[in-house]
């Protein structure tokens, strides 16, 4: 489903991806993982065609975006949905009308379909009835579950997942983590999810990539990241700082 070949990114002089390379296979659930500052969300960003590389491939389903220009993105983006770090709801319109954003420049989808579409997002990520409701009445995890109602109400082929339990209790991530994976079993949908959150890395990953000096420094099942000797890997699960690095 998707595929990244020797990725490269960088900011002015400041490199940020160097020679990234994976793949995800259709249905796969991978979380990317890895210290603050080291690339995830500009290689998140970079999957949608939100940022474009300095050299190397992106292809979705084979067909590579790189290369792509606005319009053709905008075919491919249809593949996604993305439930971004702080939800990125509009504060000024409803729940509904958040959530039947895509479906604004449409005309192929009659605004029945759109309203039922809408109630059924709603169900999925358990927030029936609460159509009329603004941003401002809703707790931290009720936006994340409105920002994803969003991304699946077109029925993406994919789903990205940048931060979704930061700035939530640990309560309220695990029924996000719940979610998460049951909209990937439910809707059989390519899942993708950045984290700095282990309990959330552990669970929701059929695999985890682990980034470290701008490349992909480890990967294996959650039992083989969680059990490995390799220094650098056990350092950042335990949260443990390198006394020979300087962090700020």
């Amino acid at each position: 489903m998707i595929e990244v070949r020797e990725l490269r990114k960088g900011f002015g002089s400041q490199p940020i991806l160097e020679g990234v390379n994976f793949e995800i296979q259709s249905g796969e659930s991978v979380v990317i993982i890895g210290r603050s500052g080291g690339g995830k969300s500009v290689l998140l960003k970079q999957l949608i065609g939100l940022l474009k590389p300095d050299a190397g491939e992106v292809r979705i389903e084979g067909e590579d975006i790189v290369p792509m220009d606005e319009r053709q993105l905008l075919r491919v983006r249809q593949k996604f949905g993305m439930l971004f770090q702080g939800a990125a709801l509009f504060d000024s319109l409803t729940v509904a009308e958040n959530i039947a954003f895509p479906f604004r420049r449409r005309r192929d989808v009659t605004p029945a379909e759109v309203a039922r579409r809408v109630s059924a997002a709603l169900e999925m990520v358990e927030l029936p009835g609460t159509e009329h409701k603004k941003p401002s009445e809703l707790s931290g995890g009720m936006k994340k579950r409105v920002g994803l109602a969003r991304a699946i109400v077109y029925q993406p082929q994919i789903v990205l997942y940048d931060e979704p339990t930061t700035g939530l209790d640990p309560i309220v991530s695990d029924s996000i983590d719940q979610l998460i994976m049951r909209v990937r079993d439910r809707l059989n949908v390519t899942t993708v999810v950045v984290t700095h959150d282990m309990r959330s890395a552990r669970r929701v990953g059929h695999r985890i990539l682990m980034l470290h000096d701008r490349r992909v420094y480890a990967s294996g099942t959650p039992d083989e990241i969680f059990s490995s000797q390799d220094p650098v890997v056990r350092r950042f699960i335990e949260g443990v700082s390198d006394p020979k690095e300087h962090y700020f």
